[in-house]
């Protein structure tokens, strides 16, 4: 399956070890999405509709209230690079 440059390059950064912190409002909506690379910087190109796009695809999930890491189904989506450890 094909997807987008930007959503490959989300994947990359958690297939590397990255997260996505969501932050809540008072009645318990997604307010805000941070994605985070393994060092702990701050990825600017990362907004809701991505991270909705990534989840509606199954490539990421959270466990038991955990920030969001890749699935196995978003790895076999992320396409191999050299730089992937």
């Amino acid at each position: 399956m094909d997807i987008p440059r930007t959503e490959q390059r989300i994947l990359h950064l958690l297939a590397q070890g990255g997260r996505i912190e969501i932050e809540r409002n008072d009645r318990r909506r997604i307010e805000a999405v941070v994605c985070f690379t393994r060092e702990g910087w701050i990825y600017p190109g990362f907004d809701l509709t991505l991270f909705r796009k990534l989840k509606q695809l199954k490539a990421i999930r959270s466990q038991t209230g955990q920030p969001y890491r890749i699935t196995d189904r978003g790895l076999r989506l992320v396409r191999s690079q050299l730089d992937n450890r």
